[in-house]
């Protein structure tokens, strides 16, 4: 970090409480005082606070002061609270504008936003895609500027500087702009890592939203917002360097904000604990340099004086750049700025790019300077302005297309990306498509054809589009295309090459993401590829909704027809196939021509040829020409391919097949023949090798190892001895380049290897070379090859010859004794062993060799001190190998695991003349035992062991150790006495001992003798040892016994007892005995000692008394117990044991055991058996029982088959077997079968499962013999799911089987249906399929394979219908004969909405259908939008009308299309093209404006010239050309301005008058010339007059002149001076007339908004009172915030209410083929009352399932697709007279009067149902099937009403709510007269309609809806308006007025100099007078509005000025004959 001039020391944040909240206080009214901190919780008030300043800093009463943030806001009493908080820093100053007469220091926190956690696992900022990504870290940084600079009035300038002069300090970079800057709380906030601007606030940092503002839509979205997450600018200087100081000024401050972040203070703050993201902002005046003192940054003095005068700025220093940067930067300086010239090529040029062909329009645009300079040390800076780039990528594609295709994508949400497509056509022989040499899409490989096309295919691999994200590129992200514009997978209309010529770019705007680093979208693709996107076309800015695949392809086909050059072919010889193509759609058809015609040459066959950029160049002769395509004779193609036999044959012999574009025009057919002749003799044919560094190798040389060889000097030389570089060829370069090869092979006894391979290619300044080979060094053979190669393919031949090579032989030996190596050791080593040292003497490359002379070894040890003596016998030779042999080491070695020694052997002589080695030398071989105690004797007792420690010794005294040193002791005087050992073969020593020595029946002292020896070491002496044996007192033996009365019975040890199971074992006692079988009485302490294993518990006592515990029995005889009791103490173990085993009790139970499967198919023998046991209470088997035991056992269970049932006897095991368990044909599930055996009984279970597949059967799929009808499109109701069953029709789950669903080739499912698999119940799903057919029926059929056979399962009949309410295309009717004049009206179209059953749609609404028209016969992006007419009498019904619609005032082709829009339907109709025809002939005009003529008498026929070209039209009155008919002349006179002027300029040769020929409406005027020295007043202004005189046809009335005012002068000096004047005349005219234009503009803008606010309102009004209606408080939905959360508790309440449990039908409908069905009439209706609803449906139970038709045709063909199943009722075949009246009262009711009082509550039950649609059918239907059936309460109030009745009249059918029937005829009671419960019918009954409440929420809904797009409209209308106006009263528009005065005023002047008559100007206005004119009265209509509108303003004008703020006055406009009015031009 640079050195800074050090503050006064300040109150750090560490040093204050943490529990105080203080101030920071500064006084800079005079000086540099000391901050000083203030207690901020000892006052509340701003007096309380002014007071304590004061006495801090000792200001007396009288002074005055204020007290300012450091954004220079004073605090008040007002704003206290707000601005005065803990940690903040302020001011006293003597005004708030005062200069800070030194720096300051402003405490700042930037901590990491929460986002840094949340976001920070998002795409690395730069991560590299094989691109340096230092220019989009730039990039970054400019992109802060570009937002900064935003709101600029001004010029926008933005400066990179590259500060690389090492006199200035060390590298830096700066970014500089001129935009808003930062206050220092901003600068705070800029600090603080991911706080986006969504997330900042001017004063604090919060997470509030509320502080960001969308901008307003812009073109291109160029809208500068793309500054956007708080990570780009921070990533960017730490990429760039290591540190970074902010300096920045806003405008609103005096005060300068500096910040510095530095990685070297980072790291500092956390080595001292500090905290890392704090730190401070210096606040200072401008200029003031005073803190920069390190001479690393010396420039920042230069960069900070340059501060003055400055309004407001932002500097970015970047200082530590990293070196490598600094390189990069440097060297590659056009590049990385062309790269930030693409990036930003939309901000510096416009929304229409770098289009340098066109006129530069002043523009929003123009106004930013991004400018790159670079200062090196003594060099002249580098300074570029990236608009001055012309090679950027964009530039190039703008330049090179032809022409443009428009469109935008509309994605879900706001997303909306505007796209462009551009063509590069091919021109003769080349693309034109740019190449960008730094894309890595176009590498084109072909390694195996040797001729290979140097150009590439236009865009190659790259993708189309390119991406920008607000106008700025986002360079990682490229879209490949698009479905409407990627190339078909079929051959289209035009040639698969041209897809190839197509660029395109997407600009988005900010609704679509992109990583933080801006490198790529996250999101774009897969939006634009989503199904919901929708792609239109636009046309002159206009969007056309119509469908872009169409319209692409046309575009490109016009593109391909009109800008490609194109070739013709002619003489057809016919149409072949060519397998030699890879691809077999490609392979045919292919035409074949014999000749061409192509850029005026014609080539034919035969024809000698030469190539042109292939490789290599081909000389030939033409076989023949092919164009891929069906063609016959002569066609046109944009190219082709050539097959050319190449020359000369004999050579070559090969056809090769190439563009024809590769075919030279220009070359002579003499130079071909000369070239064919010159071949032959060019080929090479020898080497010439020459050593020019010398160690040249000759053939069959012998060298020592590492000789080098060469260098070589290799020349081609051909027949000619001339050298040669490559095979013969053009001289172009084409041709195949020679390399020479050089192989260097080893002949190694593992074979050839090749360790040297080279190729050289000639340098043209240097020859074949190969350097010096230095590394051959391995022994052996070798073999030297030098071949002449092709480049390329390395192929040593050449049209069937070899190429030229040589040999070289050579033989490598070994060298002389360099160095030796130490072989194999053979270890151990031994102190006093002899052992040898191998040596082998090397050559320098380690190669065995012989010495040169005699050596003698040197031995010795590498450590003097060590005390190690050696010594060797002997030097023995054997080859190349060496032994030393004989070599004794002798010395002390500690331990026996040894010591290490380091010898060296030396052998004079060699340059490496010493080797080390380094051994572990052992102990040597044993040599005497030392045994311890030293003494003799040893005393010891009977039954006690002794142990002697033994030591092995060498000659040396060393302990020593070797395998197998055992050292024995053997002890002797008395039989069985152990043998002691000790293995000492690892340590040399050891304990010597082994078992107690123990002789048996000892009674007094023994005498033994012990001797002591090593077995294995004869050399080592024994030693021996006396022992005295004294006897033994302790326990020898244990006894026990069992008590069986009076006598003890021993148990023997391991004896075995029997014994019942279960039982318990009584009266066991024990005894102990010494040596001499004297018993030892018992006592305490050696009771404890002893142990039983059959209990835990042990009684000490009984133990003591020698009681044993009693044994339990095991209740297992498998359960063995073995009984143990032992006696253990320090000296001796003894035990005695025994064994119990249990035996079998009586029996008592039966156990029945499965042995194998317990599972069964249906109709098959169980695979295992049962296995029958009996036991005893304990379970042990009884092992008792016979054979005879099976006749007892009995067997039964349900189903059980015992035909096969088998019991057998099995001896061994002592079980009855049962077998052949089968099941008869029934149930599945589990069996339970019984066994029984005396009174015993036992239950086994077994699963009982289907048998084996053999069918499939469809789930809840019903009846399948009957069609199923189905409405195409539509999807199944149920899904398909099929079931595997057995023979028996049981479910069988066999997993795993492979179904598969077979249908009919006319039949479509979707999705397409799949192989399926079983699952673990032997299903399979296949889903419900959406149905797609053709009408008719077809089928469908499951089928499985099972063990390699196919079961078949039910086929399924569907009858697909086509859809009636389906639209599917739009048919017009109109005048085809009728004319379109200019002006007029349209013809009356009349059009239908054609469904898919053919019939003309009726439930249509007008609304949906639109009539589009455009201009010209390509699709328009906006068209204008017409709706249809109101209905009038007489119109056909399905027919909607458009009658007297305007046409365009322009002339020419245009396009009517209808378009049908429903949802997500659109259909477009045919495109109607016809076209307009301009009026009457009114006016004569020039075809552009002139220039005013100025002109003089002088001889320079240059400046006596009015006109030179000038083209006259006849128009209508809507400037269209018309009067093609119309010839005469036009005469050209010249008048004076004036009446009394007699001298009148003449023409050349004196003439008055001219006449030109008038034809066909028009007449040229070329070469208009005044006489020389003609008559003529100085300085006067004069008129030309066209006036044009009519032959035919004869006109009425004559058309107006034309007139031409022209200036006239005497003197020629006078006349340039007045020419200049002109010109500025006339560009001052178009400007005064593009200001008044612009004021008109906004004047009627202004007042058309303020007729839509009139019009917002009054619709916000009326749904307001419209809302008071539906009991709606307004209060609640006052915001649009309001709205969204009443109607989403709206509509989740809606829900809550759909999905709520109604009574519904679930009888199938039949689906509705056309209009003419309309349904089951269990569906025509609903009633409410559920019983109501029961008894109707009961009471029409046979008719519920009838279909209702309109027509007895679609009655008949219902009945027909259904075989007759189906019933039908056709509505035209009903006798309507006899339908019920709907008005009849009831029967009760007669003449108005009611005869009785009824009870029961009658009502026709027809006025119960309730009809979805189709009402007035389904009240003919119901009326006839109902007739008037009456619904009463109960029986009893049905029987009083027919009582009552039928007195007076007849009584119809009465049905009661109870669930009865009194039919008509009084019939009632029975079943067939009482409606069962609501289950029992099974779903036929009629369902129940939608609750009142959901109708009522739906339009509570609707309405709040449409009173929310109003006050949306209304505020966004309003704001609108408001912008507008402030717009219309800004300082800009102010400025506009001012100017057009002063142009007006200047005119004045000018016309005044000129003499020419004044110019008719308006009176002067200004925006405030403009905005006074307006009315604010009543709004006048709509339509006279747009009448307005149309006859004004075209439709680029019906822009929002505020959004052009930028729009300068265009540069120019018609004018009207007269040159004085405005001549508007008006679009179509």
């Amino acid at each position: 970090m640079a050195a800074e001039q050090q503050l006064p020391p300040a109150v750090t944040s560490a040093d204050k409480d943490s529990n105080k909240k203080v101030v920071f206080v500064f006084d800079r009214r005079l000086g540099d005082s000391l901050e000083k901190c203030l207690d901020l919780s000892s006052w509340t008030t701003f007096a309380e606070f002014k007071s304590a300043v004061c006495r801090a800093f000792d200001i007396t009463t009288g002074n005055n002061f204020v007290i300012t943030t450091t954004n220079r806001k004073e605090i008040k009493s007002q704003n206290f609270d707000k601005c005065v908080k803990d940690g903040v820093t302020l001011y006293i100053l003597n005004s708030v504008d005062q200069t800070l007469p030194s720096a300051t220091r402003e405490r700042i926190d930037f901590l990491p936003h929460y986002d840094t956690l949340v976001k920070s696992g998002m795409y690395e900022y730069y991560a590299s895609e094989g691109q340096t990504p230092l220019p989009f870290a730039f990039a970054e940084l400019i992109d802060n500027s570009l937002s900064a600079t935003a709101n600029n009035k001004g010029i926008r300038n933005i400066q990179v500087r590259l500060l690389f002069d090492e006199s200035q300090g060390k590298p830096a970079v700066a970014v500089i702009d001129n935009g808003r800057g930062m206050t220092s709380k901003q600068l705070n906030n800029w600090a603080v890592y991911r706080l986006s601007k969504f997330t900042r606030t001017d004063d604090d940092i919060e997470s509030d939203h509320s502080g960001y503002v969308r901008p307003p839509m812009v073109p291109r979205s160029l809208n500068s917002d793309i500054s956007y997450f708080g990570v780009g600018g921070k990533q960017a200087v730490f990429f760039i360097g290591q540190s970074t100081r902010m300096i920045t000024k806003p405008a609103e401050s005096q005060d300068v904000h500096e910040l510095m972040l530095s990685k070297d203070d980072f790291e500092k703050k956390e080595k001292n604990k500090e905290a890392i993201y704090s730190g401070f902002i210096r606040n200072r005046k401008a200029t003031d340099s005073m803190h920069i003192t390190s001479e690393d940054e010396r420039f920042l003095h230069s960069l900070i004086v340059e501060e003055k005068d400055k309004e407001s700025f932002t500097a970015v220093i970047i200082t530590g750049v990293q070196q490598a940067h600094v390189q990069y930067l440097k060297n590659y300086f056009h590049l990385w700025t062309r790269q930030l010239a693409h990036i930003y090529h939309y901000y510096i040029h416009g929304p229409k790019g770098n289009d340098m062909t066109a006129t530069k329009e002043v523009g929003p645009f123009n106004n930013i300077d991004i400018e790159i300079s670079m200062f090196e040390k003594g060099k002249v800076p580098k300074i570029v302005n990236l608009r001055e780039i012309k090679d950027d990528m964009q530039t190039l594609f703008i330049n090179t297309a032809a022409d443009c295709f428009e469109f935008k994508a509309h994605v879900e949400g706001e997303g909306v990306v505007e796209g462009v497509i551009r063509y590069h056509p091919f021109l003769y022989d080349k693309e034109t498509y740019p190449e960008d040499v730094s894309c890595t899409f176009n590498t084109i490989e072909d390694d195996e054809e040797d001729c290979y096309s140097v150009d590439k295919g236009a865009r190659g691999k790259r993708p189309i589009f390119e991406c920008f994200w607000n106008g700025r590129l986002i360079p990682y992200t490229t879209v490949e295309d698009f479905e409407f514009c990627a190339p078909p997978k079929k051959r289209g209309l035009v040639a698969l090459e041209c897809f190839n010529r197509i660029s395109g770019v997407l600009f988005t705007n900010d609704k679509f993401q992109v990583s933080t680093n801006k490198l790529t979208f996250m999101d774009l693709e897969l939006k634009l590829k989503d199904k919901n996107t929708l792609f239109t076309r636009v046309v002159n800015g206009q969007e056309q909704r119509m469908k872009i695949d169409r319209e692409f392809a046309m575009w490109l086909k016009e593109c391909h027809e009109k800008y490609d050059k194109q070739i013709k072919f002619s003489c057809y010889k016919g149409t072949i196939t060519r397998s030699d193509l890879p691809s077999k759609r490609m392979q045919s058809p292919w035409a074949l021509y014999a000749g061409i015609e192509w850029d005026g040459k014609t080539f034919k066959a035969g024809d000698l040829v030469k190539t042109i950029k292939t490789m290599p160049i081909i000389y030939g002769r033409i076989v023949r020409f092919l164009l891929y395509g069906d063609h016959e004779g002569d066609v046109y193609s944009t190219g082709g391919e050539v097959q050319v036999a190449v020359e000369p044959q004999a050579l070559y012999d090969e056809v090769k097949t190439i563009p024809i574009s590769k075919l030279d025009r220009t070359v002579a057919v003499s130079v071909i023949k000369k070239y064919i002749e010159d071949e032959m003799a060019r080929l090479p044919d020898k080497l010439s090798v020459t050593w020019p560094e010398g160690d040249a190798l000759t053939t069959n040389e012998s060298r020592q190892a590492g000789m080098p060889i060469g260098a070589l000097r290799i020349e081609i030389l051909n027949k000619k001895g001339e050298t040669m570089q490559k095979l013969p060829g053009t001289s172009h370069g084409g041709s195949k380049k020679l390399l020479v090869e050089l192989k260097v092979i080893w002949h190694s006894s593992g074979g050839d290897k090749e360790i040297v391979s080279h190729i050289s290619q000639h340098g043209g300044k240097w020859p074949y070379w190969f350097k010096k080979m230095e590394n051959i060094n391995k022994l052996g053979n070798y073999t030297l090859k030098l071949q002449v190669v092709l480049n390329e393919s390395n192929a040593d031949t050449y049209a069937g010859r070899a190429l030229p090579s040589r040999v070289f032989k050579f033989t490598v030996t070994e060298g002389k004794p360099y160095k030796f190596t130490v072989g194999l050791l053979d270890p151990p080593f031994r102190i006093a062993v002899p052992f040898n040292i191998p040596l082998d003497l090397q050559d320098e490359f380690g190669h065995s060799t012989q010495p040169s002379s005699i050596i003698k070894p040197i031995v010795e040890a590498s450590v003097p001190c060590s005390g190690l003596e050696l010594h060797y016998e002997a030097f023995v030779a054997k080859g190349t190998s060496f032994i030393i042999k004989g070599v004794t080491a002798r010395g002390s070695v500690t331990t026996c695991q040894g010591r290490n020694f380091t010898l060296k052997v030396i052998l004079p002589g060699l340059k490496e003349d010493s080797q080390t080695l380094k051994i572990r030398l052992l102990p040597g071989p044993p040599r005497e035992l030392r045994i311890k105690p030293d003494s003799n004797k040893v005393v010891i007792e009977n039954g006690t062991t002794f142990p002697f420690q033994a030591e092995v010794l060498d000659e040396a005294g060393n302990i020593t150790a070797q395998p197998k040193l055992v050292v024995h002791c053997k002890f002797l005087g008395a039989p069985n006495l152990p043998v002691y050992t000790v293995d000492c073969s690892n340590t040399g020593t050891g304990i010597l001992t082994g078992p107690v020595i123990h002789v048996q029946n000892i009674k007094k002292d023994q005498t033994l003798k012990a001797r002591i020896e090593i077995s294995s070491c004869k050399d080592v002496p024994a030693v021996e040892k006396i022992i005295k044996l004294l006897p033994s007192t302790q326990v020898t033996k244990l006894q026990i016994f069992s008590i069986d009365g009076q006598k003890a019975i021993p148990i023997k040890h391991q004896d075995e007892i029997d014994w019942i199971a279960g039982d318990i074992i009584h009266h066991l006692i024990f005894r102990m005995y010494d040596e001499g079988d004297r018993q030892i009485v018992v006592n305490s302490s050696l009771a404890e000692k002893i142990k039983v294993n059959w209990t835990p518990r042990i009684n000490r006592e009984h133990l003591i008394q020698g009681l044993l515990p009693d044994v339990k029995v095991p209740c297992s005889i498998k359960d063995v117990r073995y009984c143990q009791v032992s006696y253990q103490d320090d000296h001796i173990s003894l035990e005695s044991a025994f064994t119990v085993k249990p035996q079998p009790d009586e029996p008592r139970l039966l156990k029945c055991s499965l042995k194998g499967l317990s599972t069964v198919q249906m109709g098959e023998q169980l695979q295992g058996e049962i296995h029958v046991t009996l036991s005893d209470r304990h379970g042990n088997q009884i092992q008792t029982l016979t054979s005879s035991c099976i006749e007892l056992l009995g067997i039964a269970g349900e189903g059980l088959d015992k035909s096969n049932l088998k019991v057998t006897w099995q001896e061994n095991t002592q079980n009855m077997v049962v077998r052949g368990i089968k099941f008869v044909p029934g149930v599945t599930g589990l069996k339970e079968l019984c066994f029984a055996w005396r009174d015993f009984v036992d239950y086994v279970r077994i699963h009982l499962t289907a048998g084996p597949p053999t069918q499939i059967s469809l789930l809840e799929w019903g009846n399948t013999e009957e069609p199923l009808s189905v409405v195409n499109g539509k999807t199944l109701d149920k899904p398909l799911v099929v079931q595997l069953c057995d023979a028996w029709g049981n479910p069988s789950p066999e997993p795993m089987v492979k179904v598969v669903l077979l249908k009919e080739s006319g039949l479509k499912l979707s999705p397409a249906p799949q192989l399926q698999k079983t699952d673990e119940n032997g299903r399979a799903s296949f889903g419900a399929f959406q149905i797609f057919a053709a009408r008719g029926e077809y089928t469908i059929q499951a089928k499985a394979v099972i063990n390699k056979s196919a079961v078949d399962g039910p086929v399924i009949r569907l009858n697909v219908v086509p859809d009636p309410n389906k639209p599917v295309s739009l048919h017009v009717d109109y005048d085809k004969n009728a004319r379109f004049v200019a002006g007029g009206f349209l013809t009356e179209f009349a059009v239908s909405v054609i469904s898919e059953d053919g019939s003309a749609m009726k439930n249509i609404k007008p609304a949906d259908l639109t009539m589009r028209i455009w201009r010209g016969q390509r699709p328009s992006s906006n068209p204008t939008i017409l709706n249809c007419n109101k209905a009038r009498d007489g119109d056909r019904e399905g027919f909607f009308y458009f009658r007297d619609k305007m046409l365009p005032e322009r002339t020419g082709e245009h396009t009517i299309q209808f378009v049908y829009s429903q949802d997500k339907t659109v259909i477009c109709g045919e495109q109607i093209t016809f076209r307009v025809v301009p009026g009457e002939p009114v006016k004569l005009m020039p075809e552009e404006q002139p220039a005013t003529p100025t002109v003089s008498n002088v001889r320079s026929v240059t400046h006596r010239t009015l006109v030179k070209n000038l083209c006259l039209k006849v128009m209508d009155e809507y400037n269209n050309p018309t009067g093609e008919d119309i010839c005469g002349k036009l005469v050209v006179t010249i008048k004076s301005t004036t009446e009394d002027d007699s001298e009148i300029p003449q023409f050349q040769g004196k003439l008055s008058s001219l006449e030109f020929e008038l034809n066909q409406g028009s007449s040229v005027v070329s070469n208009l010339v005044l006489a020389e020295n003609c008559p003529g007043r100085d300085s006067t202004e004069y008129m030309l007059i066209f006036e044009p005189t009519i032959s035919k046809p004869v006109k009425p009335s004559p058309l107006p002149p034309y007139i031409l005012s022209f200036m006239f002068y005497n003197d020629f000096k006078k006349q340039q001076q007045m020419t200049t004047l002109t010109k500025e005349k006339d560009q001052l005219s178009l400007s005064i007339i593009a200001y008044r234009s612009l004021f008109d503009t906004t004047n009627q803008l202004i007042s058309e908004m303020k007729c839509q606010a009139h019009e917002a309102t009054a619709k916000e009004t009326h749904l307001r009172n419209e809302l008071r209606k539906q009991k709606i408080d307004i209060a609640e939905v006052s915001t649009v915030q309001d709205i969204d959360a009443v109607l989403k508790q709206m509509k989740i309440e809606r829900d809550r209410i759909l999905k709520l449990p109604r009574r519904t039908c679930s009888l199938s409908n039949y689906t509705r083929s056309s209009a003419d069905v309309l349904g089951k009439i269990a569906h025509l209706a609903m009633i409410e009352d559920d019983e109501v609803a029961r008894v109707v449906s009961w009471h029409m139970a046979s008719d519920m399932d009838c279909v209702v038709t309109l027509t007895t045709d679609a009655a008949r063909r219902i009945f027909d697709e259904s075989q007759g199943r189906q019933q039908v009722l056709p509505l035209d075949s009903i006798y309507r007279k006899n339908l019920p009246d709907a008005k009849r009262p009831l029967p009760h009711m007669r003449n108005g009067k009611c005869h009785f009082k009824p009870e029961g509550n009658p009502i026709f039950a027809r006025e119960l149902l309730i009809f979805p649609e189709n009402v007035e059918q389904c009240h003919t239907v119901f009326g006839m099937l109902l007739g008037d059936t009456i619904i009463l309460d109960d029986l009893n109030a049905a029987n009083q009403y027919r009582k009552e009745v039928v007195k007076i009249t007849h009584c119809p059918t009465l049905l009661t709510r109870d669930g009865d029937r009194i039919r008509s005829n009084g019939k009632f009671g029975g079943l067939q007269n009482k409606a069962p419960q609501m289950d029992k019918l099974r779903g036929l009954v009629f369902g129940a309609p939608l609750p009142k409440a959901y109708h009522t929420l739906n339009s509570q809904i609707d309405l709040i809806q449409q009173y929310r797009s109003a006050l949306i409209k209304l505020n966004n209308v309003n704001q609108e308006l408001d912008l507008q106006l402030k717009y219309l009263g800004s300082p800009e528009m102010t400025l506009k007025h001012k100017e057009l005065n002063e142009q007006e005023n200047q005119l004045k002047q000018i016309e005044k100099q000129l003499g020419m008559t004044p110019t008719r100007t308006t009176s002067e206005c200004s925006p405030k007078a403009m905005a006074l004119d307006l009315s604010d009265g009543q709004a006048p209509s709509k339509k006279m509005r747009r009448e307005s509108a149309k006859k004004t303003y075209s439709t680029e004008e019906w822009v929002s000025i505020p959004l052009k703020k930028s729009q300068q006055p265009p540069s120019g406009s018609g004018l009207d004959t007269n040159g004085s009015t405005l001549s508007r031009k008006r679009k179509a």
